[in-house]
């Protein structure tokens, strides 16, 4: 289902290369809170994790605000959390045009945008300009780190400390990641000796602020597991599962395209390595979920399943603006 007006701009958003229809939506983000009003979720559907309370269990993923440009947007349409970048220490241009594929038929995306941003102290200045303002949304708002691509493996701890060290105080939350699949070796770093020097050092580098971890899909099951234990023991707030994937399942098309995929087409995957994380996670610390979801059904399947909330990015390209409200009425209801 889709919202009337988005009905009509949908088949001319997809008409044009899918990175050019982003830039022309995000010119138009300043007009959401005025014409979307406020579509904050029911407050039964608070949660808290983290000592941070969602407005609802439905949040933003990583990735479709790199720089922080629609805090005010995103809240009007009703995200129980808003999770900006991946941001780099280094601004960087990511990786070259084209880097964004639609799956039309299939609700799927694959992306090889390498963490194009304006880096970590331009997000800094963004957010402390809406702190500043008192305009803060009234959902958490977090920042997920990536490693420059400029910056070598070894030098990785260094690289994530500098954008915490910008960022404190800025954003209520930071995300580890680790698990793109289109900055190359990053995803080494989910590795358990690399993951402990990392986690060590960006946990108490925080000061406080939460710390999660996002992980990668294309884990092994003992990997993830590995990797979950190590968090924890580190201090981790909490685990982010899943990213994108590397794999192809047989009926998606653009098998030539290289990237992460996204959307439906991760679901069953993503569920599957999910469960993985939670018995994992025992309990000791939340888990959000993330791959494929697109309906309210979705959604209680992961809550049902153990995850704290979930994430969405794709499903809000394939199905518009109204979609998070819509998927917070149809839970408040049950």
């Amino acid at each position: 289902m889709l919202d009337p007006l988005y009905a009509l701009a949908r088949p001319l958003l997809f008409r044009m290369d899918a990175e050019s229809a982003h830039h022309l939506v995000f010119h138009g983000l300043p007009l959401v809170p005025w014409l979307a009003g406020s579509r904050r979720p029911d407050p039964k559907l608070r949660v808290t994790i983290a000592g941070l309370t969602w407005g609802g269990p439905v949040g933003l993923a990583a990735g479709l605000d790199k720089n922080g440009v629609g805090l005010a947007a995103w809240e009007a349409l009703g995200f129980g959390a808003i999770e900006v970048g991946t941001v780099t220490a280094h601004a960087q241009p990511g990786n070259p045009r084209p880097r964004l594929f639609r799956l039309i038929e299939e609700g799927g995306l694959i992306n090889r945008m390498g963490f194009n941003n304006l880096g970590a102290a331009a997000l800094a200045e963004t957010l402390g300009r809406v702190r500043d303002a008192g305009r803060w949304p009234k959902v958490p708002v977090g920042a997920n780190l990536g490693k420059s691509k400029i910056t070598p493996n070894e030098e990785a701890v260094g690289d994530y400390l500098e954008s915490v060290a910008v960022l404190k105080g800025k954003a209520d939350y930071f995300v580890v990641n680790v698990s793109s699949p289109n900055t190359q070796g990053l995803r080494a770093l989910q590795d358990k000796e690399p993951l402990e020097r990392l986690l060590s050092a960006v946990v108490p580098a925080a000061s406080g602020t939460s710390v999660f971890l996002k992980l990668a899909p294309d884990l092994e099951d003992d990997a993830l597991s590995e990797a979950v234990e190590v968090a924890i023991q580190a201090g981790c707030a909490g685990i982010i599962a899943t990213n994108t994937t590397t794999s192809r399942p047989e009926k998606t098309a653009r098998l030539d395209q290289s990237g992460g995929l996204s959307g439906a087409p991760l679901r069953p995957l993503a569920r599957q390595k999910i469960g993985v994380v939670l018995a994992a996670a025992a309990g000791k610390c939340p888990v959000i979920g993330v791959g494929g979801i697109s309906t309210a059904e979705d959604v209680r399947e992961y809550l049902t399943m153990g995850c704290a909330a979930v994430q969405l990015y794709s499903a809000f390209v394939f199905r518009g603006p109204g979609l998070v409200s819509r998927l917070h009425r149809e839970l408040a209801r049950q």
